[in-house]
């Protein structure tokens, strides 16, 4: 297949790191950057799901796909992601994607769990940006897209850990824009809502359904990442994919959450 053109227009794409790659957004991410020619280094869990993403993407296209399995939840395999980060000078892309969600009450969760989460969804992405942004400062180019989430606009009463752990990258994205100065350097919160990927079939969201919220909220992965990628260049700090996905937040701060779900209880 040929490759399109990147979507920056950048003269010789180097590399694209890319956490929670295994599947979902992340591994729509890296077969979208593959397609525009960026090398790629899939960081995740499942080995098994990262060989099977590199063969696909091999069969493909025409770019080199390292794996680094890593429990990003352990701060000491955050920092073997950032020792490789460091011995690279041609990464351009850092996409921190990696996350999950917890499908129970706040108390009925033990400790650890949360701790895990505020470990993938913040220490993680802030550790791999500390070790990215010099070297894009340096060569003058970089593009850094966090995941994070509408329940980080909406304050949803869903999930306490979720929801506080993507508001604080949410934060620090729109502070750390503030803080980097330099012009060609390009800084992305991306704020999806619901989704179809596996986020919602793993046994921490056990007994999550998927009806209860009508069909026309979800999105594609593919489409969520176009859009994210597009909007790249817009600069703009906060991107929601999805006109119904922006109405839907500014609604929500107007309107009781009851409005717009079906499900009886609420985990708070």
């Amino acid at each position: 297949m040929k490759n399109i053109a990147n979507f920056m227009n950048w003269a010789n794409p180097g590399i694209a790191l890319i956490t929670g790659a295994s599947s979902g957004i992340g591994a729509e991410f890296a077969r979208q950057l593959a397609n525009q020619n960026f090398d790629l280094i899939l960081v995740a869990r499942r080995e098994e799901k990262l060989n099977e993403l590199t063969r696909e993407i091999k069969q493909k296209y025409e770019v080199n796909t390292e794996i680094l399995i890593a429990d990003l939840s352990v701060i000491s395999e955050t920092e073997r992601v950032v020792s490789r980060i460091e011995e690279l000078d041609n990464l351009d892309i850092l996409v921190n994607n990696a996350g999950f969600g917890i499908n129970n009450s706040f108390f009925q969760i033990p400790h650890q769990f949360h701790v895990n989460m505020i470990n993938v969804h913040f220490t993680c992405p802030v550790l791999l940006s500390h070790a990215v942004i010099p070297g894009m400062q340096k060569r003058k180019r970089g593009v850094l897209i966090f995941t994070a989430s509408t329940a980080a606009i909406n304050k949803s009463a869903m999930s306490v850990m979720y929801t506080s752990t993507k508001t604080a990258v949410t934060v620090f994205v729109e502070l750390l824009r503030n803080r980097v100065k330099e012009k060609e350097i390009y800084i992305q919160a991306l704020c999806p809502g619901f989704t179809y990927t596996e986020f919602h079939d793993t046994e921490s969201m056990k007994g999550f359904q998927r009806n209860w919220f009508p069909k026309e909220s979800w999105m594609d992965a593919k489409e969520v990442v176009s859009l994210s990628l597009k909007a790249i260049k817009t600069r703009e700090v906060i991107f929601i994919p999805g006109e119904m996905n922006r109405n839907f937040s500014k609604d929500l701060r107007k309107k009781n959450l009851d409005d717009y779900i079906n499900c009886k209880t609420l985990f708070i």
